[in-house]
């Protein structure tokens, strides 16, 4: 086995896993529903190895991510509709479709006009595909906030955009005000419909600022992390625990866990 090409040999394992006599009896029991959340899980692993700089990290997380692409392209190929060769060939000629300035006659360019020119050739994607809308395509199992991201960058190509940030600061506010109306009634449907403009509104805000939200919010959630780990550590050395104090004294040490940059 070890004399094949990896990739070849990676897609021989994940075949002996499905086997349907002498395979693993979990992976033979997977579909395609039960293994897409691993997949989005793997592709977040991805990125935290990126972000903690560690090149083993990296390389075992982006090995994790290749064998989910090799899993739902054997059970693709069980089902008689392609195998991991159709995947890697159509995401090859995909590739050289849209850099003709690479791979074709047309002229170098720069960044910015690789861009303008990237949108237009999977616009016209769309439009084979009979998907004319300018929000066709953008997937529904994205995670909310990059949705919401794509959504707003599609509407500006055409247009539909604000002027400058400071106009989304003053459409947030308006947002703001219409979410504390709903406060006295406290009707769920109501408060969910409004917060979900906000949060909208923010990612389109984080868009204009040239910031993607959900990197954003997870330098937030980083953060809050760090600061609640300090106010624990600080009670339990006063040998108490969160729910021995109260939220003045938790508050206080927040504050110096902000002070010393936390």
């Amino acid at each position: 086995m070890t004399d094949q090409p990896r990739v070849l040999e990676l897609i021989n394992v994940m075949a002996a896993l499905r086997h349907p006599v002498t395979g693993c009896p979990w992976d033979k029991e997977q579909d395609f529903s039960t293994i897409a959340p691993y997949t989005i899980e793997e592709a977040y692993e991805v990125r935290a190895a990126i972000e903690s700089g560690e090149p083993e990290a990296l390389r075992d997380e982006l090995g994790d991510l290749l064998f989910q692409v090799v899993y739902h392209a054997q059970m693709a190929s069980e089902r008689g509709w392609f195998g991991f060769d159709e995947v890697a060939a159509g995401i090859t000629e995909k590739m050289i479709r849209r850099h003709p300035h690479v791979f074709g006659g047309e002229a170098a360019r720069d960044a910015g006009a690789q861009s303008a020119a990237w949108e237009a050739q999977k616009a016209q994607e769309r439009l084979e595909k009979a998907e004319s809308g300018t929000l066709s395509g953008v997937a529904s199992a994205l995670p909310a906030l990059a949705r919401a991201h794509k959504f707003c960058a599609r509407a500006a190509r055409v247009g539909f955009d604000w002027p400058h940030a400071e106009a989304v600061l003053d459409k947030l506010e308006e947002e703001v005000r219409e979410l504390r109306a709903e406060l006295p009634g406290a009707a769920p449907a109501r408060l969910a419909d409004e917060l979900g403009d906000m949060l909208f509104v923010m990612a389109n805000l984080a868009r204009k600022l040239g910031l993607n939200a959900e990197e954003c919010l997870a330098g937030a959630n980083a953060k809050f992390a760090r600061r609640f780990g300090f106010v624990e550590d600080a009670l339990a050395r006063a040998g108490k625990t969160p729910q021995m104090s109260d939220l003045a004294e938790m508050d206080a040490l927040w504050n110096k866990a902000k002070e010393a940059g936390l």
